[in-house]
Order: structure tokens, then sequence, then C-alpha cells
């Protein structure tokens, strides 16, 4: 495998409506497609961190920077004996694995082209279908909390996620669980409570949720076992489980049940299996989310959520759910609950260059 070249887009996509978490707001969806050319085979990949910073260190911008100026010089004209080699360089960089994992999942998208597999077969899945679970972003009233699980729910998802922060939390799960009965039903905070809010979660408790994703700051392993030990729901880990050794640690400490892994925040999918493999070993729960990242992120979170042992619906919803267009064709539907993955070597969706030049926000082609 040499790297004859790659062709970097910076794409702004507006949003179907804001999405809004307990610390901040964005309308718009930035993501960097990352192209990869080698031995006449290109490869997707997407680099897409959160604008503004306000859900990772991370921005559009930073991530621009690092792959124009240092990761994408550095890898071009090199050779690389296997993809697990070139995938071990990569993740060895200086940088942030936001920005190096566009430059990652490319390559997995150009192997299993190679190979004249479907990117979720050349990962190891044996199903041909992801199940989908839909999340809802915080709103200005619960009547519009209720009127978005509304409109979604004919779609089958199989399970509801909302997020809650301190002050608007056991009153919304009361209110779903009043309006909707019984549904598959969890809550993510995204670290914005702490020790002390311990009485809102045995609150919680009472309403039979699937899980309480992320509800202390990221590095608070300590605490988070803490919390486990004085309540019933099942703690979903996401943002702790940036590294290996972290889900080590965090697994030691007995801190989460649960654990979401992020293809983005963990650098690709090498990380993403090696951590993936081990929680099977600890006998910890899966699932695969998402930040939500445009169509190429989406369509690789899928694939992975078609492996065993991902026992949870994925965050991967309808390319529609959000974005008012995408860069993909066909784009992702979601069908009674299920996102069908192709049967065609790669990532199995052409990229559509007309939508790459209508959302364009900046382009660079980097080659010797």
């Amino acid at each position: 495998m040499r790297i004859d070249r790659i062709t970097l887009t910076h794409v702004r996509i507006p949003l179907g409506e804001p999405f809004r978490i307990s610390n901040g707001e964005v309308a718009e969806k930035d993501g960097i497609v990352v192209a990869v050319e080698s031995d006449g085979l290109t490869g997707y990949g997407e680099s897409s961190p959160m604008a503004g910073s306000f859900y990772s260190a991370d921005t559009p911008e930073s991530c621009w920077q690092q792959l124009t100026s240092s990761l994408c010089p550095a890898i071009v004209g090199r050779e690389f004996e296997s993809l697990d080699a070139a995938s071990a360089w990569i993740d060895a960089q200086a940088g942030s694995n936001f920005a190096k994992v566009g430059l990652e999942t490319a390559l997995w998208d150009m192997e299993a082209q190679r190979q004249g597999v479907p990117l979720h077969r050349l990962l190891g899945a044996t199903r041909d279908y992801a199940e989908s679970g839909l999340a809802v972003g915080l709103y200005d009233s619960t009547e519009q909390l209720l009127a978005t699980i509304a409109k979604y729910l004919p779609d089958g998802y199989k399970r509801v996620k909302i997020k809650i922060c301190p002050g608007h939390d056991v009153e919304l799960v009361a209110a779903v669980r009043a309006r909707f009965g019984d549904i598959p039903l969890m809550t993510d905070a995204n670290a914005s409570y702490t020790l002390a809010d311990l009485g809102v979660y045995q609150k919680l408790d009472e309403y039979g949720l699937r899980m309480y994703e992320q509800p202390l700051l990221g590095e608070a392993l300590e605490d988070s076992a803490r919390l486990q030990s004085q309540i019933k729901t099942p703690i979903c880990l996401d943002e702790s489980l940036e590294t290996f050794a972290a889900l080590e640690r965090a697994a030691e400490l007995g801190s989460f049940r649960i654990a979401n892994i992020k293809i983005q925040r963990v650098g690709g999918f090498r990380n993403a299996l090696a951590i993936y493999n081990r929680c099977l070993e600890l006998g910890l729960s899966i699932w695969i989310g998402t930040m939500p990242e445009l169509g190429i992120g989406q369509a690789q979170g899928a694939a992975m959520s078609a492996l065993a042992g991902c026992d949870y619906p994925t965050d991967v919803e309808a390319s529609l759910r959000w974005f008012r267009d995408d860069l993909m064709d066909p784009f992702l539907e979601v069908r009674d609950g299920r996102i069908e993955l192709p049967s065609t070597p790669g990532l199995g969706y052409a990229i559509n260059e007309e939508k790459l030049q209508r959302y364009f926000v900046a382009r660079q082609v980097i080659e010797k």
C-alpha cells in the first residue's frame, strides 16, 4: 500500500434542527472529507469534530491544520506492508484522534475495496444490518421533546436516548414515560453532573432506563465507580473511553457496565476494534456511538455496529434525521429500526462530487 495522493475537503451542511446538548449548540455540521488514493483505488474517511469545541477540545479548524500541515504531508509517498502497519503508523503520529481518524478510516475503505468485500465484513461482522436508536437533544420545552420523539418513533427506532442536564432531568424522563410508556429509554448527560447529584440518579432509577450515558466528567473514573455502586441502572461511558488505557482503568475500578465506542473519538477502526475486543473479554456490553458525523462517518459507525457483541442499537440514524442534505448516494435510511448495510466492496456509498462543491469551505490536495 503506497499512499499516492490525498484530497481534503472541508464542508459545512445545515442541520434540520439545532444539535443541543448540556454545554453547547450548533446549527450547521462541519466535516473534513479525506480522500486517499493508492494503486488506482480511492478510500474515503471523515474527520468530524463538532464546531465550537463544546463537545471536545478539537474543532474542524484544528483538525484541518493538523491534516494539512503535518499528517497528510508525512504519509503521502509512504509505503506500508499492510493495513495494520499503516493504521499503527497513523496512531503513533502527533496530533488528535479527530484528525487522524479521517486518514485511518479511508485506508480501511480502500482495503475493503482491494479485497472485494463490504467494509463491515472486513471489520469482522456477520450481520448485514445495524439496529438504530433515536437520539434527541435538549429543547426549550418538554412538549418540543415529546413532539420530536413522536415524529420519529414510527420509523421503528429500537430505543430512544434523551439528553439531560442539571435542572432538566427527572421531569423529562417522567414526561417521556407518561407519553410513550415502556419504550426502551436511556439518558445522556454529556458529563454535566457530579457525585453531589447522586439523588437525581437514584430518582431516575425508578423509571426503568436502559443506561445512564456519561453522567460525570470523563476523567472522573473513581467518582463514576462510586456512583455505579449506589445506583441500579448501568452506567455507560463515552467521553471517558478515549484510549485503551482509560478503558482498562475504568474496568478495574468498576466505573461502568456498558461501553459506547466512538470511532472518531478513539482515532479509527484499529483502536476501536482493540477496545471492542477487550470489552468482550471483560464481559461488558457495547454499542457504537456517533457525533453525529456526516454520511461517511455515519456509514462507518453503522458498519461497526453490525459486529457481534454490539448488543445495543447505534446512535447512527437516517441521513435526513439531522441534516438537510448529505454527501452520499444513496442516503442512509432507517426502516423498521434497521440500517441495511451495502453488499458492494468498501464503504458501499458513492460520494457526490457536486455536493462536495456545493457545501465547500476549503480544499487542499497533498501529493509528492
